[in-house]
């Protein structure tokens, strides 16, 4: 059930109410536990994401994944090479050119249904939310996403939340 009333939110009200709804969000996803076969993995949000794109994507050379990580190739080498040795993915030679190198999810059925179970109550939450928005309102929801976590990253000051009208 929302909170938010029907007829809208001015933008002060909406900063406030992500403010407060975001920690508990972030709550929420930390007390998400990991499956018992990857618990000694010492898995990351860097993990989670490598792993998403391999799920939902199929296998891909370390080159895309770096892209779509948006890290270096040394850095999605390392990752791979932590995980291939815990049996989470596998590397294979390219058919098509033997000097690249595809990743891909462990085809062994308990690392895999680990996986795909960690991952699937996120999904559900996702298609859930999304699932009543028309494709332009669900674009307009990534690419609003994306920018508060590319502001967020950005250096704050103090008081700058005083520049909004928002009365804290």
């Amino acid at each position: 059930m929302s909170t938010v009333p029907e007829g809208g939110l001015s933008a002060d009200e909406a900063v406030r109410a992500m403010l407060l709804f975001m920690p508990r969000v972030a709550a929420r996803l930390k007390r998400t536990p990991v499956p018992e076969r990857l618990r000694s993995a010492n898995l990351a949000p860097r993990h989670l994401s490598m792993l998403s794109f391999l799920l939902f994507d199929g296998p891909m050379p370390v080159n895309q994944l770096a892209a779509r990580l948006e890290v270096a190739p040394t850095t999605v080498s390392l990752m791979v090479s932590d995980l291939s040795r815990q049996g989470v993915v596998e590397r294979r030679e390219d058919p098509a050119d033997r000097r690249r190198t595809i990743v891909t999810i462990t085809e062994e059925p308990e690392t895999r249904a680990a996986i795909e179970g960690w991952l699937a109550n996120g999904a559900a939450a996702w298609r859930s939310a999304l699932a009543p928005l028309a494709p332009e309102e669900r674009a307009l929801f990534v690419r609003t996403v994306e920018a508060y976590e590319q502001g967020a990253a950005g250096p704050a000051r103090a008081g700058d939340y005083r520049s909004t009208g928002i009365d804290m």
